[in-house]
């Protein structure tokens, strides 16, 4: 049997997020199992760390976007004899500064307050408006509302409170505990999380730099062969 890679997808995604990545893989060298996230129980990083370590027997490589890096940085350093390689996209290693993270904190409230108040489709138009999304192309918006219109609002508000950036301790200054190979990728026009992957590529030791030229924060969508490939890396 192959061996297994674990896709773990962002806030208001699903499995269903790393479709054209799992297409690009030659299934005779990769075993694919893309999780949920909300059916960890409890609904929380240890949780999700749970149910990553029982949807294989084996040592596996672990892929997570977004929310869901933050989730395969937390399982990597909680179980690293588990996690045989690491590919971490679009993501960070947490709010370090304590008013950052409480301010945070509050705007993922309210906003988990607005999920729950509103139709799924109030919320899709809202999240594609942010910033970090402005510069997507039409079908990467269109894919994505598509994927947000069959979620629960209240699954979103509970995975937005329960694993939003604020709800994670830094862990920067952890990163060089990780020893297996990791890939960091971050898109072009992605400058925060550029920022991001430079700093966490130089503390990981076993790491390497991946910057998609062109592409922005959903790399699963714009650049899904540079995804498939970092499974690659040595």
């Amino acid at each position: 049997m192959p061996p297994a890679v674990v896709f773990l997808h962002g806030f208001a995604g699903s499995a269903r997020h790393f479709s054209h990545v799992i297409e690009s893989l030659p299934p005779e060298r990769f075993e694919a199992i893309a999780l949920e996230i909300a059916d960890a129980r409890p609904l929380t990083p240890d949780g999700v760390a749970a149910l990553v370590g029982a949807s294989t027997r084996e040592p596996f490589a672990l892929v997570g976007y977004s929310m869901g890096g933050r989730l395969a940085l937390h399982i990597a350093l909680a179980m690293p004899e588990r996690v045989s390689r690491l590919v971490l996209v679009s993501t960070g290693a947490g709010i370090e500064d304590p008013a950052a993270r409480a301010a945070r904190r509050a705007a993922d409230e309210a906003l988990a307050a607005s999920v729950e108040g509103g139709p799924i489709e109030a919320f899709s138009e809202r999240w594609s408006a942010t910033p970090l999304f402005a510069q997507d192309p039409q079908w990467v918006r269109d894919e994505v509302a598509a994927e947000q219109r069959r979620c629960d609002p209240r699954t979103l508000a509970a995975c937005l409170r329960a694993l939003g950036q604020a709800a994670f301790e830094p862990m920067w200054d952890r990163l060089g505990e990780l020893s297996m190979p990791t890939a960091i990728l971050a898109g072009e026009r992605d400058h925060a999380y550029v920022a991001a992957a430079e700093r966490m590529a130089a503390a990981i030791p076993a790491s390497r730099l991946i910057i998609v030229r062109g592409a922005g924060h959903r790399l699963a969508l714009e650049a899904p062969v540079a995804v498939a490939g970092a499974l690659a890396i040595r």
